[in-house]
């Protein structure tokens, strides 16, 4: 895991050059197919990446999105009319039934399907119309990083092809040595808040909500950690009368307009008692972690990158071995 994830900002650098015709070609197309939504459709930490999409696409192209179900067509039977509909699956080995089910549904029902696959040989790939390689290259270790931060700057780069954001494509050609960067930022100073916990919470927000819940996933996955991940918004209705003397929080504040409201978040939580470690920004009484500024569709992608290297450190530090988790596998198929 730990030299996978090292490697993202080598991998990113090698999808933006091999990628650069594809995404011009795919931006045009999408144009001009108009789609009246987008679906995304994916699992696991693919799926973080679909909700990061969702979030990209609405503020950028102004499209409306959502989450497919997968079971709703493998198991049930059902496709819903995705006439004029942009569907995106993202996966990283393409291997999983259910997707491949949905994605070709999804083409006979109308929709035009895309497919963010590392695998550009798998079967999701021969049901889409294109094809989108993550070029992570390969990755062994159970824990998904480098290949979910490829997935990351993949939707990155259609966005900002699709809408013509010359902005958001220079911030992405940033992006690989941003990532080398943030790989370097140490956040080993949040150890003591997770090592001997039972549960914690991860919030995010906006564009910062998929990480939270990637980084959720691999508190469980590598460290053996419970950990719900939760919109800063979404924790005022419920999840905060959890809240006890001690109870730990890691907190992602990108800067965007979501960035205030994560802040007032980590605040309220540290009244309450929690000990909250925060990535983004800085709160009186609240661990502010190290992070690198850039534009906001690019920040998630660098906290994630340093995220990853502290959860391999908090992973040894509770003896827990990161590349072998207990009950899992590298590829997963559902159906």
């Amino acid at each position: 895991m730990f030299r996978e994830a090292a490697h993202a900002s080598a991998a990113v650098r090698s999808q933006f050059a091999a990628n650069r015709s594809l995404m011009h070609l795919l931006g045009g197309v999408v144009r001009e197919f108009a789609p009246r939504a987008v679906v995304t459709c994916a699992r696991g930490s693919s799926d973080h990446a679909a909700t990061f999409a969702r979030y990209l696409i609405e503020t950028r192209a102004g499209v409306l999105t959502s989450h497919a179900a997968p079971s709703v067509n493998s198991l049930y039977a059902t496709t819903p009319d995705l006439d004029a509909v942009l569907f995106i699956a993202i996966s990283q080995s393409g291997a999983s039934p259910d997707l491949q089910s949905a994605a070709s549904a999804a083409r006979e029902a109308g929709a035009l399907v895309l497919a963010f696959v590392n695998a550009e040989d798998s079967l999701l790939s021969r049901f889409a119309h294109h094809t989108i390689p993550l070029h992570a290259g390969v990755e062994t270790s159970v824990a998904a990083t480098k290949s979910y931060i490829a997935s990351l700057a993949a939707i990155v780069h259609l966005a900002a092809a699709w809408t013509r954001d010359r902005q958001l494509e220079e911030a992405l050609a940033q992006a690989p040595d941003l990532l080398a960067q943030a790989w370097q930022l140490d956040w080993s100073a949040a150890t003591p808040i997770f090592r001997d916990a039972g549960s914690l919470y991860v919030i995010g927000r906006g564009l910062g909500l998929g990480i939270a819940r990637e980084a959720a996933l691999k508190f469980k996955e590598t460290c053996g950690l419970h950990a719900e991940a939760f919109s800063a918004a979404e924790l005022r209705h419920g999840p905060l009368a959890l809240v006890r003397p001690g109870f730990p929080v890691l907190a992602f504040a990108q800067h965007d307009a979501t960035q205030a409201g994560i802040e007032a978040m980590a605040g309220d939580l540290r009244l309450a008692g929690a000990e909250v470690a925060l990535a983004g920004s800085a709160v009186p009484g609240v661990l502010a972690l190290p992070v690198l500024s850039a534009h906001p569709a690019i920040e998630p992608l660098l906290m994630i990158q340093s995220f990853y290297r502290f959860a391999n450190t908090l992973a040894n530090a509770r003896a827990r071995d990161p590349d072998r988790p207990p009950h899992l596998r590298k590829i997963t198929e559902t159906v």
